[in-house]
């Protein structure tokens, strides 16, 4: 069985995933982190399955390099394209984005319209609708693909116009069809949450597979028995940072988002995995 106290890992194409890393933060303020951003290949929503797969193969190889007890593949495409695959290939406790949102998408909805916002591939591997079709065959579910927004979150324009103009013709398919929940299908996509909200009005419940994620996975490991208890300060080395590329960088931007003083962030060749 794992050590309790090894760490957890978290991995995504860039920096989309920190919204997770975030949620674990707090709900499981115990836990060592060890993230990874691809930021050498963001974004992986215009990617091949086979490429996004053999991309999660590297990572996950290097996570276990780095002794983690369990698996958090934060990003949407990752797990659309790739997780089937992954879990075959890996014995590991492994947990991904998609299920929590599409579950909560399912209990909050009302009228039974749910829209899903993400990459292209996610939206065209139908997956959310594949989730919550299973909790609820009547929900309807319409899918549509924002590109956009992870270059727009990656550069930082989280507040700027650009983004809003861009956020106005994606999402006002959707609110012509009456939707009343939204799933935030993209771990970027929090980032610009309060656009979106903006946008799409009171009336429209957000659902932020991030938060969601971070509960299902204190459930696996509780399961697992693997939930640590032992407190860890800073000086012992909780959240571990590594990227692709452009380490500097991320590194601004994570503090910009997590407010909690980042230490460091380190550059590795994950095709050396």
């Amino acid at each position: 069985m794992s050590d309790k106290t090894a760490p957890i890992g978290v991995f995504d194409s860039g920096v989309g995933g920190l919204t997770v890393f975030r949620e674990i933060m707090s709900q499981l303020p115990s836990e060592r982190i060890v993230y990874f951003g691809d930021t050498a290949h963001v974004p992986y929503g215009s990617k091949s399955k086979e490429t996004v797969t053999r991309y999660s193969e590297q990572i996950i190889r290097f996570l276990q390099s780095q002794s983690v007890k369990a698996i958090v593949v934060a990003c949407n495409t990752a797990s659309a394209l790739a997780m089937e695959e992954i879990e075959k290939k890996y014995d590991i406790p492994m947990i991904e984005v998609i299920k929590p949102g599409a579950e909560t998408a399912a209990k909050t909805t009302v009228n039974g319209r749910v829209g899903v916002i993400a990459t292209e591939a996610t939206i065209q591997s139908n997956i959310y609708s594949k989730y919550i079709k299973n909790l609820n065959q009547t929900i309807e579910i319409t899918g549509k693909a924002c590109p956009l927004f992870v270059p727009l979150v990656e550069e930082g324009l989280l507040h700027d116009s650009v983004t809003d103009e861009i956020a106005k013709r994606y999402l006002s398919e959707l609110i012509a069809l009456d939707i009343d929940t939204l799933i935030l299908g993209c771990t970027h996509y929090p980032l610009i949450r309060e656009t979106i909200a903006k946008i799409m009005g009171g009336s429209v419940k957000l659902v932020n597979p991030a938060y969601e994620t971070a509960r299902a996975l204190k459930k696996l490991l509780v399961a697992g028995k693997l939930l640590n208890d032992q407190q860890i300060g800073l000086d012992g080395g909780q959240y571990y940072l590594y990227v692709s590329d452009g380490a500097e960088k991320f590194k601004r931007f994570a503090d910009s988002i997590i407010k909690y003083g980042i230490l460091s962030t380190k550059t590795i060749n994950i095709d050396d995995y």
